[in-house]
C-alpha cells in the first residue's frame, strides 16, 4: 500500500538524517522534527489500523512523498554547494496537520460503532461448499494422493476429535480436496452429521454456527444461543466438519469449544492460506499441498478442455505447452482449459492463448475465478504490502536471491526499523512472512534453515504489477511505451526490457519545471538515467559499455542508496563518493579490479559493499588525537572480494559489525599475510569468512593441480590465528595446510560450513580427531590430493551434506560417514573409482537399515567412464534406486 510505504520511507529519511554525523546537529530543528515525528507516527497507526479509506490514504501518500521531496531536494541541494544549512520543516508541518486533522474527523465520524458496523461481506456460506461449476461434483485430478491419505485420516483408529488443517496457496486446491473427501461415499456412511462453513477473512460467529446448523437453529437466537444448539447437536454423535478458507487462529480459538470431542472419530477440516494457522495443530498434522508437476498439470488441463474425449494429436504438443506455462498452480489451469473447452479446437486460436496465458483471463467470469488469489494481498498486514508488491520488479521464472531483495527494501525505506534488530533481521522476518502466506515459494534454505532463494508464480507476480500500479507504487514502461511521456512524480520505474537496443531515453529531459522526482530505477538491461537528482536505487545490472556514462557521471546522483551495475571504463573508485551521504549498497561488477578511495571510511551508512572481480582498500586515515568523531562503519555487514585487506586495530574498529568478509591475498609473503589476519579474532560479529591466498584461479592453474605445488604452506600461519567464535562459515584457498591443521578449525564452536578449496590442505592422510566439527553440517573438499580418510560417525555428528570434487586419488569414503543420523547428501563429482564405489555400498548398507533419506549422487568426467561405473555396481540392490543419481559432465 502506497500510503504505508510512503511514510515508513518518509521516516526512515529523518532518522538517516538524525543519525548522519554531517547532518545531525544542522538540518534540522529539534523541535520540528519532533513535532513532524509526532505527526507521522500518529499517521502510520492509522494506516495499520486497517481503516480502509482510499481517498485519506491517497492524501497520507501525497503529503509524504511531498515532504521526503523538499527534504532529500535541500540535502542534494546543500551537498552540491558544499555548505550545510538548516531546513524549515514549517511548511510540511502544516501540510500533514492537514492530513492529520481529517483523519482525526474521519475517526471521530466512525466513533465507537466501527465494531458495531462491521459488515462482514464474505461471512460463513452454506453448509455446503461453495465450488465454481454449479456446485457440480469436481473430480480430483492432481492430488489423488493426497485424497487417500486424507480419507485415511478421517477414517482413522483415533477415536479422538482430530483436527487437519489443509494448507496451500490460493487456487492451489484446497477447497476442492476437501470437497472431494466431504462427498466421498466411505465419509458420507461412516458420519452422522457432516456441516461445511466458509470462514473468510470477516466473519460473524452467529453466521458460522447457523450454517454449521443447517439452518435449523432458531432465527431469533443470538450467538451465544445458536453455539449452544450447535454444540448439543454434536454431542454423543460422529461428525464432519469443514471450516474452508480461515485466515486467523483467532477464528478457531473463538468457537473451538463448541466442537465437542465425543471419542467416537470425529473430525475437523480446516482450510488456510496461512502456514502458521496449520501450524497452530502441530507440524505432522496438516496437509501441505504444492504446485502440480508437469505430467499432473497436463492430465488436468486434459480433464477440463476435453472431459471424456481425447486431446487431438494435433492439439498435444500446443496442450501441453499451455498446461506447462500455467506452472502448476490447479486454479489457473481449469480456468484456461475451461476457456479452451469453447474456443476452436485450432492450431492458430490455440498458439495465440499459448503465446500470453495472462492476457487471454479477460471475462468476468476468469476474473472472478482468479479475485481468490488477490485475497491473500488484501489480507496482508500493512507493512507486508509494498514488501509484496515489489516482487513484481524481478523478470518471470527469476531465482530472486532473499539477500538482494531485502537490500532493495532497504534501501527504498520499506521497512521499519526497531530498536532489537537489525534491518537485515526485520527483512527476513518480513520475507518469511510472506512466504508462510504461500505468496511467495523457497526455492532453496541455507542449512540454518532460512531461506536463500524464492521464487514467485507468474500470476501472483502479475498481480504484484497490476496491484503496484493501482496504487501508484510502481510504474512499468513496456517495450511499446514512449519513455518521454513518463510522469515526472513516478516514484518507481521498472522496464522489462532493454531500452538501450531502441535508442531512447527512458526518463523525460530535465527541465526546472519538470524536474523528474523518481526515486527508482529497475531493470534488467538499458541505459542510465543522468538527470534524476534524487534517485535513490539503480537496479540495471546489465550495460551497454559503448553507450554507459563514466563512474564519475553516475556518482553525481549523491541521494544514491542502492547501486548494482557492471561497469567496464572505470577501476577506480572517485574520492566524490563519499558526497553519496546515504548510501547502503555497493555492487560493481565488470572486469575491472577497483580500487577504493580513503574517503570510504567516512560512509557511515555503508551496509553491503561487493565487487565481483576485487576491491583494493586503503588503510582508514589516521586517528585526531584532539578529535574522538571518527566515524565508524558500524552498518557494515556484508565486505566481498576485498585484495590484500589489512586487518590493523584501525580497520576492525572501523568495521565491528561485519558478518560476511570475502578477502583475496595476492602475491604476498607468507609473514604479510599472517599480519594482515592476525586481528580477525576482533570481529566478533563475523559469521561467514572466505579467504583465498592466491588470489583469482586461473583454467590453467585448476587443471595443473595435481603436478603443480603451492609454493608455500600457511600451517603455522592459521595455528596462530584466533578466529572468532562467532564464526558460522569458512571458505579456504591456497591455504596448503597439513590436515591436522584443521584441529583449530575443528573446535569453533559455531561452525557449520566448511569449504576447503583448491590447494586449501595438502597431504594425503586425515585422522580426524573426536569432540571437533561437532555442529559441522556441510563439508566441501575439492582439488585435493587426500587418499586416506579415516573417520567415523562421531567425527562429524551433525553433518547433513558431504561434497567431494574432484578427489582423484580418494581410495574410500569413510563407512562410519553413512551412519551419520543427519546425513542426507554424499556428492562425489570426478573422483576416483573406488570412492564412487564406496559412496554406493553407503547408500546400499543404509538402505538395508531402513534409512530412505540419505542420497548419493554421483557426476562422471565423461560418459565413458559413467557406463563402466554402471556395469561395475548394477548388481547392487540400490542400483535402481530413486535415492542413487549418476551422470556425466561431457
Amino acid at each position: 500500500m502506497a500510503a504505508y510505504a510512503a511514510v515508513v520511507s518518509l521516516m526512515n529519511v529523518i532518522y538517516n538524517i538524525q543519525n548522519h554525523p554531517q547532518f545531525s546537529i544542522t538540518l534540522f530543528d529539534e523541535k520540528q522534527a519532533e513535532s513532524l515525528g509526532e505527526k507521522l507516527d500518529f499517521l502510520l497507526d492509522f494506516i495499520e489500523g486497517n481503516h480502509s479509506h482510499e481517498m485519506l490514504e491517497r492524501e497520507i501518500a501525497t503529503a509524504a512523498y511531498a515532504a521526503e521531496d523538499v527534504i532529500e531536494s535541500h540535502i542534494v541541494d546543500q551537498i552540491h554547494s558544499g555548505s550545510i544549512s538548516s531546513l524549515d520543516l514549517q511548511t510540511v508541518i502544516q501540510d500533514m496537520d492537514s492530513v492529520k486533522e481529517k483523519v482525526v474527523n474521519f475517526k471521530e465520524e466512525k466513533g465507537g460503532l466501527s465494531k458495531v458496523h462491521r459488515q462482514y461481506s464474505m461471512s460463513a456460506t452454506s453448509s455446503t461448499p461453495l465450488i465454481t461449476g454449479g456446485g457440480k461434483s469436481t473430480k480430483m485430478v492432481g492430488f489423488e494422493e493426497e485424497l487417500i491419505q486424507l480419507l485415511d485420516a478421517l477414517t482413522g483408529r483415533q477415536p479422538s476429535l482430530q483436527i487437519i488443517p489443509i494448507v496451500g496457496m490460493g487456487g492451489i486446491g484446497k477447497t476442492t480436496l476437501a470437497k472431494n473427501a466431504y462427498e466421498h461415499g466411505l465419509i458420507v456412511n461412516r458420519f452422522d452429521i457432516r456441516a461445511w462453513a466458509t470462514i473468510s477473512q470477516e466473519y460473524s460467529l452467529k453466521e458460522i454456527f447457523s450454517k454449521l446448523l443447517s439452518g435449523k437453529g432458531s432465527q431469533s437466537a443470538d450467538e451465544q444461543q445458536l453455539a449452544q444448539q450447535l454444540y448439543q447437536s454434536l454431542i454423543g454423535r460422529r461428525y464432519l466438519i469443514i471450516l474452508d478458507d480461515v485466515w486467523s487462529i483467532d477464528a478457531w480459538e473463538k468457537m473451538m469449544f463448541f466442537f465437542p470431542d465425543n471419542n467416537n472419530g470425529s473430525r475437523i477440516i480446516l482450510t488456510t492460506r496461512l502456514s502458521n494457522v496449520a501450524c497452530y495443530f502441530g507440524s505432522s498434522s496438516y496437509f501441505s499441498l504444492k504446485l502440480l508437476d508437469e505430467d499432473k498439470s497436463w492430465k488436468l488441463f486434459n480433464e477440463k478442455a476435453f472431459l471424456q474425449e481425447r486431446c487431438p494429436p494435433e492439439l498435444e504438443e500446443i496442450g501441453k505447452n499451455i498446461a506447462k506455462k500455467c506452472k502448476g498452480l490447479p486454479l489457473l489451469i481449469v480456468v484456461i482449459g475451461g476457456l479452451l473447452k469453447k474456443s476452436l479446437r485450432t492450431q492458430e486460436v490455440w498458439e495465440n492463448i499459448a503465446k500470453d496465458i495472462n492476457s487471454v483471463l479477460t471475462s468476468e467470469e476468469d476474473a472472478q475465478s482468479l479475485d481468490i488469489l488477490s485475497l491473500s494481498y488484501s489480507h496482508l498486514p500493512a507493512h507486508l504490502k509494498p514488501c509484496f508488491l515489489y516482487m513484481g520488479i524481478f523478470p518471470e521464472d527469476s531465482v530472486i536471491h532473499v539477500s538482494e531483495i531485502i537490500q532493495l527494501w532497504i534501501a527504498e525505506g520499506l521497512i521499519k526499523p526497531n530498536k532489537t534488530q537489525s534491518l537485515e533481521e526485520v527483512g527476513e522476518c518480513y520475507l518469511k512472512d510472506i512466504v508462510d502466506r504461500n505468496l511467495l515459494l523457497v526455492g532453496r534454505l541455507k542449512l540454518n534453515g532460512k531461506i536463500k532463494f524464492c521464487t514467485i508464480h507468474d500470476l501472483l507476480r502479475d498481480l504484484c504489477i497490476k496491484a503496484a500500479q493501482k496504487e501508484k507504487f510502481l510504474y512499468l514502461i513496456r517495450f511499446c511505451d514512449n519513455p518521454s511521456g513518463i510522469n515526472k512524480a513516478r516514484r518507481r520505474i521498472l522496464f522489462h526490457e532493454n531500452f538501450a537496443e531502441v535508442n531512447c531515453d527512458p526518463l523525460p529531459s530535465q527541465t526546472p519545471e519538470s524536474e523528474p522526482l523518481t526515486r527508482s530505477f529497475l531493470g534488467y538491461e538499458g541505459r542510465l538515467p543522468l538527470n534524476v537528482r534524487l534517485l535513490r536505487v539503480l537496479n540495471v545490472v546489465r550495460s551497454n559499455s559503448d553507450i554507459d556514462p563514466s563512474l564519475n557521471d553516475i556518482l553525481k546522483q549523491v541521494n544514491l542508496r542502492y547501486l548494482a551495475r557492471n561497469l567496464y571504463k572505470s577501476s577506480e573508485l572517485p574520492s566524490s563518493i563519499s558526497l553519496l551521504w546515504n548510501l547502503q549498497t555497493l555492487k560493481i561488477g565488470g572486469s575491472e579490479r577497483f580500487v577504493a578511495p580513503p574517503e570510504i571510511w567516512a560512509m557511515p551508512q555503508l551496509r553491503h559493499l561487493e565487487f565481483p572481480v576485487s576491491i583494493s582498500l586503503p588503510d582508514p586515515p589516521l586517528r585526531s588525537e584532539e578529535k574522538d568523531d571518527d566515524i565508524v562503519l558500524k552498518n557494515l555487514q556484508t565486505l566481498k572480494r576485498v585484495l590484500n585487506l589489512k586487518l590493523t586495530d584501525e580497520v576492525c574498529k572501523r568495521i565491528p559489525n561485519v558478518k560476511k568478509l570475502k578477502i583475496m591475498y595476492f602475491d604476498l609473503s607468507k609473514s604479510s599475510c599472517y599480519n594482515h589476519l592476525y586481528n580477525i579474532g576482533k570481529l566478533h560479529k563475523l559469521e561467514s569468512l572466505s579467504v583465498n591466498f592466491c588470489g583469482d584461479f586461473s583454467v590453467f592453474q585448476v587443471l595443473k593441480y595435481i603436478v603443480c605445488s603451492p609454493p608455500r604452506s600457511l600451517g603455522n600461519l592459521l595455528k596462530n590465528l584466533k578466529f572468532p567464535t562467532s564464526l558460522k562459515k569458512l571458505t579456504l584457498s591456497g591455504s596448503n595446510l597439513e590436515w591436522e591443521d584443521l584441529t583449530e578449525i575443528g573446535l569453533l564452536p559455531n561452525l557449520e560450513v566448511l569449504r576447503l578449496g583448491l590447494h586449501s590442505v595438502r597431504g594425503s592422510k586425515w585422522n580426524p580427531i573426536q569432540w571437533q566439527f561437532l555442529r559441522l553440517k556441510y563439508l566441501h573438499i575439492e582439488y585435493s590430493r587426500l587418499k586416506y580418510w579415516n573417520a567415523e560417525s562421531f567425527h562429524f555428528p551433525a553433518l547433513e551434506k558431504l561434497i567431494l570434487d574432484t578427489l582423484h586419488k580418494l581410495v574410500e569414503i569413510p563407512f562410519g560417514i553413512g551412519e551419520i543420523p543427519t546425513l542426507g547428501l554424499i556428492h562425489l563429482c570426478d573422483c576416483s573409482e573406488s570412492a564412487a564405489i564406496s559412496a554406493t555400498r553407503i547408500l546400499e548398507e543404509q538402505q538395508s537399515q531402513g534409512n530412505e533419506d540419505l542420497r548419493v549422487r554421483i557426476i562422471f568426467w565423461s560418459e565413458y567412464q559413467l557406463e563402466w561405473f554402471k556395469e561395475k555396481v548394477a548388481s547392487f540392490e540400490c542400483f535402481n534406486s530413486n535415492n542413487l543419481q549418476l551422470s556425466h559432465l561431457l
